[in-house]
């Protein structure tokens, strides 16, 4: 959510923001914005000043009774009866006003960066840079569900029936290669200095509506019947919301946490939920990054996250890119993202969303209220996130690029040790 006084007092830029965006069914949402507002202030000014004169009839009422004069008292008190039943009137309306306020504030989207690519949708996202040398196949390279197969880690059809499409059973050597790479990325993030966390996996709908924007919260959360809660589909949305309602010292920012979660996603859109594979699924498992930190110190956060990211899939010897997300794949929390895509050799391309830093600015901050103090008062933090790594995804090509012609795969040394020491994983016969 933006400064409103940024609408009252640059509404076009407001508007040219949204135009980038290509959310042009929303340009009328400024001028509602302007209106309500308007109205708003309005009345709050003219309950303001019935109150001061409620409280000033109601020293004459004293002063008159005093003196005795009890018809002249009475019917002072008739106004001010007049005034306080005008006074609830005014606050009725403003607070019907302020919900229409803030739905149209919730939907107008955050003020992207100069620098943001200007795109419709994602195949206007930019490369920005390649790490690591993305080598070509010498051999066949079967798709990752028979890779998983092959070697007796994955069964898909007795998660359907359990749970139907989109879940799934990690098995043996496979599940382990899963736990290990969370515990490894846990460790990578704590020798960084980050503070581990382990965050609550459900959280209310005034968090949920804190951190994403509707038709995020539409598409993506599974909501609990008959409680006021939502599991997570991914840990920033508890660990942002930790911070709720909060007032941070300034010398205890940056703040710089890492936590680990299951994540729970509907996945409701065009992409769909792939039956096949373990690319696109209801559920998995996630390392985190979080960061709250100072408006002047988000954006040197926001490439250090993203390169902490990059550090660790070198530690794992697998290929990637920086793609620089366009506007129209920015979701209208966000000011910057960038995605980190992995090489595959099969496809001979760059595939597969490992994972995604965000700077959201404010947006979420004042949502949530989350603010810290500074000696001139205080001041919304700015909040950021970033995905360390988010297996079962990562492993598809994790596989990939470690997969040996006779169906073995390599485990990186980062690894071994978590893995028990094995250097490979071996197909079943």
């Amino acid at each position: 959510m933006i400064d409103i006084n940024l609408i009252r007092t640059n509404p076009d830029l407001v508007k040219e923001n949204i135009k980038k965006k290509f959310q042009d069914q929303k340009l009328g949402y400024v001028d509602d914005v302007l209106s309500l507002d308007e109205q708003i202030r309005k009345l709050k000014k003219e309950g303001d000043s019935l109150r001061a004169s409620r409280n000033s009839l109601s020293q004459q009422i004293g002063l008159l009774m005093r003196e005795k004069k009890i018809e002249e008292a009475n019917d002072i008190k008739a106004q001010v009866v007049k005034n306080n039943q005008r006074i609830v009137e005014i606050e009725e309306e403003e607070a019907k006003l302020a919900v229409d306020l803030k739905r149209y504030m919730m939907s107008i989207p955050n003020i992207i960066a100069d620098d943001v690519p200007i795109g419709e949708d994602d195949s206007k996202n930019v490369q920005r840079l390649t790490i690591g040398e993305a080598k070509k196949a010498t051999f066949e390279i079967p798709y990752h569900a028979d890779i998983l197969e092959s070697l007796s880690g994955l069964d898909l059809d007795s998660a359907r029936r359990t749970s139907g499409n989109g879940f799934y059973y990690l098995t043996g050597d496979i599940a382990r290669l899963h736990s290990a790479i969370i515990s490894y990325a846990r460790d990578f993030m704590i020798d960084r200095g980050f503070t581990y966390c382990i965050p609550p996996f459900m959280i209310r709908s005034d968090v949920v509506t804190g951190v994403m924007s509707f038709d995020e919260m539409e598409n993506m959360m599974y909501k609990i019947e008959g409680e006021d809660l939502y599991l997570i589909g991914t840990s920033e949305h508890s660990m942002i919301g930790r911070f709720k309602d909060t007032i941070v010292k300034e010398e205890d920012l940056p703040i710089c946490l890492t936590s680990y979660s299951p994540c729970f996603r509907k996945e409701v859109g065009a992409h769909g939920i792939e039956e096949r594979g373990i690319y696109r699924v209801h559920q998995f498992e996630k390392q985190e990054m979080i960061v709250i930190c100072k408006p002047e110190e988000s954006m040197d956060w926001y490439n250090k996250m993203w390169q902490i990211s990059s550090d660790f899939f070198k530690s794992l010897d697998i290929p990637h890119e920086v793609m620089e997300c366009c506007s129209g794949d920015l979701a209208d929390l966000k000011v910057k993202s960038c995605d980190l895509n992995a090489w595959s050799p099969r496809q001979n391309r760059y595939f597969g969303e490992l994972g995604s830093c965000s700077n959201l600015s404010d947006a979420q901050a004042r949502r949530l209220g989350i603010r810290f103090k500074t000696e001139k008062g205080t001041t919304y933090a700015h909040t950021l996130n970033n995905t360390v790594v988010a297996p079962p995804r990562m492993l598809i090509a994790f596989l990939e690029n470690n997969l040996n012609a006779d169906g073995s795969v390599n485990i990186p040394k980062a690894l071994q040790n978590y893995m028990g020491g094995k250097t490979k994983i071996e197909p079943k016969k």
